[in-house]
């Protein structure tokens, strides 16, 4: 069971809708700390969290803004920037006419492998570090919201519903049910030391604004903790009836 919060925003027709639980949670990412990724079987060794089917990307501002950074990547900071050069760049349209991230060795290209002598990771989080910059600002849309949802729903009176919540095997559709560990599922990555609206402050903002954001902390101090549902991956299992 998860606990919302809702209230309107004074400046347009929007319900906001915002989930309580997750945000006050301890997870955290933990790509690179054992993380079995989102394969059919565990394969924490990959070092490929969620990256092994690449990225779709939501528009043409997302893409542009993916190629302009890769732009910018080195040959150290990115293992398949050849690769990429040589297929016409980082990104293609599928048969479904969606632009999606290339793969390479079975994981999304901006994905540098265990083995390579610049380490694992996301070459695009790498090289917005190095320039001191926002990893958000570098990568696709959907890569640095997760594992954040916002989900907009319009009546017949043209009034919207904006929610936030936890990104959930559903929200993959039907490939979703074969990961064999999604993080918001299980409690390895509810380990942090921070509640997720400290731990994502910048992808929060920038998925509600900064005014949605205020009003949703506060409400978080003004309840407490101990009246806030836990996340139901820490409760204790129930015992069965005897």
């Amino acid at each position: 069971m998860h606990e919302y919060v809702s209230f309107e925003d004074p400046t347009e027709h929007r319900t906001w809708v915002v989930d309580l639980t997750f945000l006050t949670s301890p997870w955290h990412c933990i790509f690179g700390q054992g993380c079995p990724g989102v394969l059919t079987a565990p394969a924490p060794e990959l070092v490929q969290g969620c990256c092994s089917y690449g990225a779709h990307l939501v528009d043409e501002d997302d893409a542009r803004a993916v190629e302009k950074a890769a732009h910018r990547l080195t040959d150290e900071q990115w293992q398949h920037r050849d690769v990429a050069r040589r297929r016409g760049g980082p990104l293609r349209t599928n048969k479904e006419g969606t632009t999606v991230t290339r793969l390479v060795d079975d994981a999304c290209i901006f994905l540098n492998g265990p083995d390579w002598e610049g380490g694992a990771g996301c070459a695009l989080h790498r090289g917005a570090l190095e320039a001191g910059e926002r990893p958000m600002d570098w990568k696709p849309d959907v890569c640095w919201q997760l594992p954040l949802r916002r989900v907009d729903t319009t009546d017949d009176n043209g009034h919207v519903t904006t929610t936030l919540r936890e990104w959930e095997r559903r929200d993959w559709g039907a490939g979703g049910e074969d990961f064999h560990w999604w993080c918001t599922d299980a409690p390895d990555a509810f380990t942090g030391h921070r509640p997720v609206y400290e731990e994502l402050h910048d992808e929060i903002v920038e998925l509600i604004g900064q005014w949605a954001y205020d009003t949703v902390v506060a409400e978080i101090h003004r309840r407490g903790k101990v009246t806030l549902l836990p996340h139901p991956t820490l409760r204790p299992p129930r015992e069965e009836a005897s």
